[in-house]
């Protein structure tokens, strides 16, 4: 029998209030485990499909390409459809995607089953936050979100260590088979704990044109700076940049034209909300780059085993775990700018320190643990601050779809330098298998990413206003209890992720 939503909400310490968070953390928590797993197994894919450098980033990408440029429609759909209807429809996408990915005899089936896996990822990730942010009575809501927030981020530090068990144990297959009995789980406390709920208020069509151009136009331009890796013919490399762009402008121009479009361009004359995304791209490309090419350097280069490599970075989310919210109560009583600038410079540090990892490095505490320490401290100071600042930026109204392109913002950031990273640092093919050729791109893929973070310090440092956070201050004084607690404490490279993205 389907459970009604109250109209005033559910108590958190009633039976259902707790079975709504479980069913919204296990959710999360299964997207989440995805995002860290998958890296750690990337270089075992390579061996036992003979897969290429540009497979393994398509691996990883085609999960990010659907993923980012359905986000926003899938949180409209939810508001539109129901919340719980359209998060138990992405569980189980993911999970039938899931299997695919486990049973892919290649890497076109692996690929294929991945960006599958990016669709239901759409449809359950910003569903999730929903569920929380819908079904609680006003006065949990933020103790909602904020257990939320930190029972998540228990599953972004589980996901390397579990990655590497399952890769030196029964095998890669089995990190994304592990999601089937976990989804299961999700969808029957979903059907039957979890009330229904929807704006009741949603009209208007759904700008499905300009999610398609969205996908299609990072799909071009992701297409051809992976291809240019592997010097191909110019015509593979500058056709699809050139359809992408012009997907681009297509999609700018339906924007602008569309009563209710996927994309508001209004949200971006805030210069504060502009700002802070350009601000988001920096960073989260840093931080995707370093995640995505370290567990190659600490495996074929280092040679550490999966499961050495995914405990080598639980430090960084252990401290973002400890030490988001106070960062985040910092930057309340501080002001965001400097958080926002010696974060991403603490950050940078801690990547330069990584330079010293290599074929030599024999010893975890000397050679590791300091840099990812830094670099941990560094990304604890300014993820909060970074969220909080965005959801500040605009009217208390816009605060959904401001948080849904954050969000994308961070996926597309994530999305360009898996492509853009081995271009840039030479390494094409089968060079990852290369102990060599992997340490002599690892040193300057960790420059460039310490370089972006250092960009991102500076924009900071230049745009943002100390009072960003102050109902007076440099922001839009919007969201006060939003800002104390929905974004001071988001799980590691999950800025928010917006539930009332109503199109």
């Amino acid at each position: 029998m389907t459970p009604e939503q109250p109209a005033a909400g559910v108590p958190l310490a009633s039976a259902t209030g707790r079975w709504v968070l479980a069913c919204s953390v296990l959710g999360s928590g299964m997207a989440l485990l995805d995002g860290t797993i998958v890296n750690i197994a990337l270089p075992r894919i390579g061996e036992d499909l003979d897969a290429s450098l540009a497979s393994l980033q398509w691996t990883v990408n085609g999960y990010l390409l659907t993923l980012a440029g359905l986000i926003l429609l899938g949180g409209g759909l939810g508001d539109r459809y129901g919340r719980r209807r359209v998060f138990v429809i992405g569980v189980v996408w993911f999970a039938l995607a899931s299997a695919g990915c486990g049973a892919a005899p290649n890497t076109a089936v692996l690929i294929g089953a991945r960006a599958l896996q990016g669709v239901g990822g759409a449809l359950l990730t910003p569903g999730s936050l929903a569920l929380v942010q819908s079904s609680f009575r006003p006065q949990d809501r933020a103790k909602a979100v904020g257990a939320w927030s930190g029972l998540g981020g228990v599953a972004g530090a589980i996901g390397p260590f579990l990655g590497g068990f399952l890769v030196d144990g029964p095998g890669w297959r089995w990190i994304f088979l592990v999601n089937l009995p976990l989804a299961a789980v999700v969808v029957a406390i979903a059907v039957r704990h979890v009330p229904e709920s929807r704006d009741r208020t949603a009209s208007g069509s759904f700008d499905v044109r300009g999610a398609a151009l969205a996908a299609l136009c990072l799909a071009g331009v992701t297409y051809a700076l992976i291809s240019a890796s592997g010097h191909p013919p110019w015509t593979s490399i500058v056709l699809p940049a050139l359809a992408g762009v012009a997907c681009g402008a297509a999609f700018v121009r339906t924007e602008r034209g569309r009563a209710h479009p996927i994309l508001p361009l209004s949200v971006f004359s805030s210069r504060l909300f502009t700002s802070m995304n350009v601000v988001t791209l920096c960073l989260y490309a840093a931080i995707g780059g370093v995640f995505f090419i370290l567990p190659v350097q600490l495996q074929i280069a280092a040679g550490y085993s999966a499961l050495r490599a995914g405990l080598a970075t639980l430090p960084v989310t252990v401290l973002m775990l400890l030490l988001s919210a106070p960062a985040g109560a910092m930057a309340q009583r501080i002001g965001p700018r400097l958080p926002l600038t010696v974060g991403p410079l603490v950050t940078a540090a801690g990547l330069l320190l990584l330079i010293r990892l290599g074929p030599g490095s024999s010893s975890y505490v000397l050679d590791v643990l300091p840099a990812v320490v830094v670099q941990g401290l560094g990304m604890s100071l300014f993820v909060a601050p970074l969220t909080a600042t965005v959801l500040a930026s605009v009217e208390v109204d816009h605060a959904g779809i401001a948080s849904g392109v954050n969000n994308a913002a961070a996926r597309v950031a994530q999305l360009l330098i898996v492509a853009a990273l081995p271009l840039a640092v030479g390494l094409s093919n089968q060079a990852y298998r290369s102990p060599h050729k992997v340490d002599a791109a690892f040193g300057s893929a960790m420059m460039i990413c310490a370089g972006l973070c250092a960009l991102a310090a500076l924009l900071a440092f230049a745009l943002v206003p100390s009072g960003a956070l102050h109902e007076d201050g440099g922001g839009t004084g919007a969201m006060p209890e939003c800002r104390a607690n929905c974004g001071f404490s988001a799980p590691p490279l999950e800025p928010g992720t917006g539930g009332a993205t109503r199109q």
